[in-house]
């Protein structure tokens, strides 16, 4: 009886840390299903083609069991919320590829480093079967004691079965990010004072056009940005552009 109790115990346990994560998403590719799924703040996973990329993993191990281990791991920035060691130990195989800029490559343990891609702005790389572009990322005004200086960090556009996913990073809506093309899903920052405000955001996003966009890395210095201006924002300027609100800080 006791067995029977601690088992359902821990069942029940698993089934409430499942029900607290965000519902992924589900996208067709020109090669099967890509899986979209929210973390948290700044991170995700996306797994299409038998593969799993985890996107700027932080927060330790625990939240991220249940998912398959990443084949790629790609991060942005040196920032704590987008880089952390002792994360990328716990849920590394012996088969993963980390994507990182040279700013973040210099941070990671030795082991980590024989077997990293290290990506600069405007560097375009082929791994697992998909395309990886580095888009800069950084703050606006510029300025050389800027949180975000251009050049340091990596957003990314990656191609996946003829899909064009968007990974912002830390960014204002700088013009590289606004002549943007033809992508078809767009994680987007916003909080200040690290980032961009809502407005700004707003702004980026009809300049690009991208046909779904979900906000991210959204608290900020004084709390969480109005995700739902931003969409009330965008869908005024374009309804065709479809934006996906998920609470990212619900773990």
């Amino acid at each position: 009886m006791k067995f029977t109790i601690l088992s359902l115990g821990l069942l029940l346990a698993l089934g409430q840390a499942d029900a607290q994560r965000v519902q992924p998403d589900e996208l067709k590719t020109a090669k099967g299903a890509l899986t979209i799924q929210p973390i948290e703040h700044a991170t995700l996973l996306l797994t299409a083609e038998g593969k799993t990329i985890y996107v700027d993993p932080t927060g330790g191990v625990e939240k991220y069991k249940g998912f398959p281990a990443p084949d790629l791991i790609v991060i942005t920035d040196i920032h704590g919320d987008h880089f952390d060691q002792p994360t990328i130990d716990a849920i590394k195989t012996a088969k993963t590829t980390l994507i990182v800029p040279a700013a973040v490559a210099s941070k990671l343990s030795a082991a980590d480093q024989q077997r990293t891609v290290v990506m600069k702005n405007g560097d375009k790389q082929v791994n697992d079967g998909f395309t990886f572009t580095a888009i800069p990322m950084y703050n606006l005004p510029e300025s050389p004691d800027a949180m975000h200086t251009k050049g340091r960090g990596n957003g990314y556009v990656i191609e996946i079965g003829k899909k064009r996913i968007y990974i912002s990073g830390d960014t204002g809506g700088i013009p590289e990010m606004k002549s943007l093309k033809n992508i078809d899903v767009a994680f987007v920052c916003m909080n200040l004072p690290y980032t961009m405000n809502v407005d700004q955001a707003a702004e980026a996003v009809l300049a690009f056009k991208p046909k779904i966009v979900y906000p991210y890395h959204y608290r900020g210095k004084d709390g969480f940005s109005d995700v739902h201006k931003f969409k009330a924002l965008v869908n005024a300027g374009d309804k065709q552009i479809e934006v996906r609100l998920k609470d990212w800080y619900q773990q």
